[in-house]
Order: C-alpha cells, then sequence, then structure tokens
C-alpha cells in the first residue's frame, strides 16, 4: 500500500545523495565515504515539510561548514518531476523541503485506489504473531487492569495484522495450580455453610471472599442440593471448581464479546498437565544442565542463566553482582510444578509447537520481575526468548468522577468491574480510552468519557466523521457527487487548512507504522484526534456547499478523502464510525 510520508522521505534522501555525488563529481565538494542522513518532518512546518540532516552529519567528513554543504547540494538538486516545489537552507544547515501538487494529489489518489485497505502495508508479511492479553483468573470477575489489557492487546493484534502479520490472539486460562486449589475451597466452603450454617464451617483464611463466590455455591445448590455434602473431600473440590469454571468462562467470554474482543484461542493451562508438556518440559531444562535439586524441590538455575545473558548483552560483571538474582523452584517437594514451569512449557509450546514466529503478551506492571526469568528459561530450552518474546507493561488505571477516585460500581456497590464499566459507559468510549499509551499510568474520566462535545477526544472524532456524512447526504441530494480524483484541480486546495488535512490523511499510514514498531497502539487515537482536528478547522475555513462547481468538488473529495482515513482508523481500534449523530 501508498504510505506518501514514506516515499517523500525516501526521495528526498535520495536526491540530497545525488546533488552530493554530482558536487563530489565536479569538484565542489570533496569526495568521500558519505552516508545518507535522516529525513523527517520538522517540528515547525513553517519551516518545510520535510528536513534532513545531510549536510550538517557530513560536515566532518568534508571539512566543509554545514551551510557551504548544504548551499552546494542546491546548487546540483533538480527537482523536476519530483515531489517537491522547493528546497531551501535553514537554521545552521538544515535542508527543508516544500511539497509541491504532485505530491498532494497522490495522497488523495491512494485513498482512493486504496479505499478500507489505505494505512495497511506488508512490512511484516510472512510473519506469525501470537499477541497473548487479558489472560485473567477464571475464579472471579474481570477488572479495571483487564479492560486496559483487553484494548491495548485487541488494537495491537488490529495493528500488527494491518501491517501484513498472520495474527492470533490468545487468552491464556489458568485453570490448573494454587488459584484453581484456592477457589475450590473458597466454593467448597461457602457450599457447606450453607447446608451446616456459616459458624458450624470455617472459611480459608487466605480464600476468596467476594460475592461471586457464594453466588456460585448457591448456584450449585439450587441445582444439585446436599448431594456433595458425602462425597469424598477431593471430588467435592473437583466438582465444584469445575462448576465456578463452568459458569466463570462463558460469563467472561460474554463480557469479552460485549467489549467487541473475540479471541482465536482459548488455552487451557490444563492441557499442558494433563499431555505431559509441563513434565517434558522441565526434563528438558534438566537435560540442559540448568537445573538442580535442593530440599526435595526442583530449581531451574535463574540466576547463572540471566548472568549469562547480561554478559552477552556488555554488562559489567561488577554491576551484575550488585544485582539480587535468585532461582526459581520448578517441582515442589510434594511432587507439584510451579506455576512458572507451566509458563515455561506454554511459552514453549507457542514457539516450538504452534511455530509462531514472534510472541507479544500485555502484562501488568507488577510482573516486571518475571519478563527476564521467563525469557531466560526460553533461552536456556534453546528457544531464543531474549529476542522473540516481547512483554508490554501496561500501567495502573485510576477510574475518576468529577475528579473524585471511584472504586465502587454505583450499580453493586461492589468494586467496578468490566462489565460494571460497561454498564456506565458506551463500550466505544471504553475502548478509546484504554487505548492509552500503555507505560503511562492513566486516569480514566467517567464523566468525560459520556460526555457529548469537544472535549471528549471520542464524541470529536465520530462527530467529525458524522459531518462528514451528513455533507456528503446533502450535496448528493443536490445532485453532487464525489468526483473521481483525475477530474479534481489541485491547484484549488492549495490553502493552509487544506494542505494541513491532506498532509495528516498521509500521516495515518505513517503512524500506523509507528504504532506496530513501539507496540503502542495509541499512535492511532493520537492520529484520529489530530485529523478529526483537521478536518473541522478546513471546513470551517473553506466553504463547500453552494461554492463554485469546481472548487466544490474538490473540497467535497478532500472531505470524503477525510471520511474513509477516519473510518479506517476507528475500525482498526474497535471502535464505530457513525453516519449520523
Amino acid at each position: 500500500m501508498t504510505n506518501m510520508i514514506q516515499n517523500a522521505k525516501d526521495q528526498a534522501a535520495a536526491l540530497a545523495m545525488r546533488a552530493y555525488q554530482a558536487a563530489a563529481a565536479d569538484g565542489t565538494l570533496p569526495q568521500a565515504e558519505v552516508k545518507t542522513a535522516p529525513v523527517e518532518i520538522p517540528k515547525d512546518t513553517a519551516n518545510g515539510d520535510l528536513t534532513t540532516t545531510f549536510a550538517l552529519a557530513a560536515s566532518k567528513q568534508l571539512r566543509k561548514s554545514p551551510r557551504d554543504i548544504a548551499q552546494a547540494l542546491l546548487d546540483h538538486m533538480d527537482l523536476e518531476d519530483t515531489y517537491f516545489a522547493s528546497a531551501e537552507i535553514a537554521g545552521p544547515g538544515f535542508l527543508n523541503f516544500r511539497f509541491q501538487d504532485r505530491w498532494y494529489r497522490g495522497v488523495l489518489e491512494a485513498v482512493e485506489t486504496e479505499g478500507d485497505r489505505y494505512g495497511t502495508s506488508g512490512a511484516l508479511k510472512g510473519q506469525k504473531i501470537m499477541v497473548e492479553f487479558v489472560s485473567a483468573n477464571p475464579t472471579g470477575p474481570m477488572h479495571m487492569g483487564n479492560a486496559r489489557g483487553g484494548v491495548l492487546g485487541d488494537t495491537l493484534a488490529a495493528v500488527l495484522a494491518a501491517c501484513g502479520a498472520e495474527v492470533s490472539r490468545e487468552f491464556y486460562v489458568n485453570d490448573a495450580g494454587h488459584q484453581i486449589d484456592k477457589f475450590a475451597h473458597s466454593i467448597e466452603a461457602r457450599y457447606l455453610q450453607l447446608i451446616r450454617g456459616e459458624d458450624a464451617v470455617p472459611f480459608p483464611e487466605d480464600g476468596y471472599q467476594g460475592e461471586d463466590i457464594r453466588d456460585l455455591a448457591k448456584a450449585y445448590y439450587a441445582q444439585n442440593g446436599d448431594k456433595l455434602l458425602s462425597a469424598p473431600e477431593t471430588e467435592r473440590q473437583e466438582t465444584l471448581a469445575r462448576f465456578g469454571l463452568s459458569v466463570n468462562l462463558p460469563k467472561m467470554k460474554s463480557d469479552l464479546r460485549r467489549y467487541k474482543i473475540e479471541y482465536d484461542t482459548w488455552f487451557l493451562e490444563s492441557t499442558l498437565h494433563d499431555s505431559g508438556a509441563v513434565a517434558e518440559t522441565v526434563d528438558r531444562l534438566t537435560e540442559r544442565g540448568w537445573t538442580y535439586e535442593k530440599d526435595g524441590a526442583l530449581w531451574l538455575k535463574t540466576a547463572d542463566i540471566l548472568r549469562e545473558n547480561l554478559r552477552r548483552a556488555g554488562k559489567k560483571e561488577a554491576d551484575i553482582e550488585k544485582l539480587d538474582l535468585k532461582d526459581d523452584v520448578l517441582r515442589r517437594a510434594n511432587g507439584f510444578y510451579t506455576y512458572f514451569a507451566a509458563d515455561i512449557a506454554y511459552h514453549r509450546n507457542k514457539f516450538e509447537t504452534r511455530g509462531f514466529d514472534r510472541v507479544i503478551n500485555i502484562w501488568g506492571a507488577d510482573h516486571h520481575g518475571h519478563v527476564a526469568r521467563l525469557k531466560g528459561a526460553l533461552d536456556a530450552l534453546g528457544l531464543n526468548g531474549s529476542e522473540k518474546l516481547d512483554i508490554v507493561l501496561m500501567q495502573l488505571v485510576k477510574l475518576l468522577r468529577d475528579g473524585e477516585l471511584v472504586k465502587m460500581s454505583k450499580r453493586t456497590g461492589k468494586a467496578i468491574s468490566l462489565s460494571d464499566l460497561l454498564d456506565e459507559v458506551p463500550v466505544d468510549a471504553a475502548r478509546w480510552f484504554f487505548n492509552a499509551k500503555p507505560d503511562t499510568q492513566m486516569d480514566f474520566d467517567l464523566g468525560l468519557a459520556v460526555r457529548e462535545d469537544s472535549e471528549n477526544p471520542i464524541y470529536y472524532v465520530e462527530y467529525a466523521h458524522a459531518r462528514i456524512c451528513s455533507l456528503l447526504r446533502t450535496l448528493a441530494e443536490e445532485g453532487a457527487a464525489v468526483p473521481p480524483q483525475r477530474e479534481v484541480d489541485m491547484a484549488l486546495l492549495a490553502g493552509e487548512t487544506e494542505r494541513a488535512l491532506m498532509k495528516q490523511i498521509a500521516q495515518f499510514c505513517e503512524e500506523i507504522r509507528l504504532a506496530a514498531r513501539d507496540y503502542d497502539p495509541s499512535h492511532i487515537n493520537r492520529c484520529l484526534q489530530e485529523l478529526a482536528g483537521c478536518f473541522h478547522r478546513f471546513y470551517n475555513a473553506c466553504r463547500i456547499k453552494g461554492e463554485e462547481p469546481k472548487v466544490q468538488a474538490a473540497r467535497l473529495k478532500l472531505a470524503d478523502s477525510a471520511r474513509v482515513v477516519l473510518k479506517n482508523g476507528l475500525r482498526l481500534i474497535g471502535v464505530d464510525a457513525p453516519e449520523k449523530m
């Protein structure tokens, strides 16, 4: 697909290099091994549309002042049949370029030709990537961290797919181990309390105290009565845990579906134990010499693995010794494998069994200590976890209403769950606000999310799309249709707000590339917000309806191009593009 920003950057870099070669050939500049310098968009576009530091970067090698080099480049530069109307020197030796009509025409042609594919690319074609996100414990309702992780993972997956990757969305269900054991004991206690009375049955000190556990016990009792009362304890606990999961997992799926998230795979941790994959993975680590026994347990030499990785990365020995590196238990003295052992087996399954080229996990910031350990364990297995596993750590969410911290749901009086949030805030607003930069703590303002004015960014962006749709309907009723690009006179779109809007339309392709590169889908939000702003400013400055036919047609084409990009961007983050508001 067409990225006119990147095309122009490549052309500007090539022009600067060709101009240097021409200047060196006639002796104006000395011959030297000069590298192509990056071309960027200047902070102040009044100085130009693109700028290169070629002259500054080459100054030392050429032993000339940057401005003298820049002048020589200008004297030997031919802009005919390029995207640029002019080039000029600025500051200490920057070389700035200004777009001409040909480039702006290319932007609108790309939107017209590519339509709903505009912004996509083949940059990641051939890569098989898994994004694992949310993976909440199935022992209770999903919370705000899950709400944030859900939209970040889902949107990142969409961005990677837009760049050509084969993407799979996955939810890892922790249906084995200590948490499920605690879940079973908690439901069992509430079930027995229903039959014998609360005072007659102690509740586990570390049990789950939520009302949802009581509800599960009541639901099982309503269906089955006291038939588990005389059953062996192990059987009773297994039955109640299975029942709890049979209720909780469908609820999680329906809540996430309501949140517009559909997974390709729900992967059960229990399958790793049942298939022997955990035991086999631990045995392989042992065969490679990375385990030892102590106090009846089997340990992973995590500290040695991490030291070796740090040395390879060039870390100084004195700095490594200052780190508090510790080993990890893989199999407890009682013979049970730890969650860490299962996690290693799970990621081995991702790479070795299912063949993913890259795996991205969206985790809460409290998991930061687990990152290097897991990557190191995969390195010890020969799976190159340091390179192929990427972890996106997201910070906490604070819910606010009128500036006050909110912890409880108005409806239930309990801690706010994802379901409670979606009862109070439109799904599109939740998805927009949670698609924020993952490494920053975010404040989610419940009041702002439901406002219908320009202060609410999602309303502002959706309104821009609806406004264009309304314009198109009105003019269609008068017989005016959006013209094909070949009939548009670009000289009629030479105003400041028109050019700014076209540049922002072009920037959309670049922001998708950056979102995929940085694992930060909030690039799309910022781009759409700026695009909406550019459109509103254009619409207010440039009359469309009632203008002279050629002017009306050109401006209508520009407005419709903005509509296409707004719709594509909103779709990418899982948000509707309304045609009426």
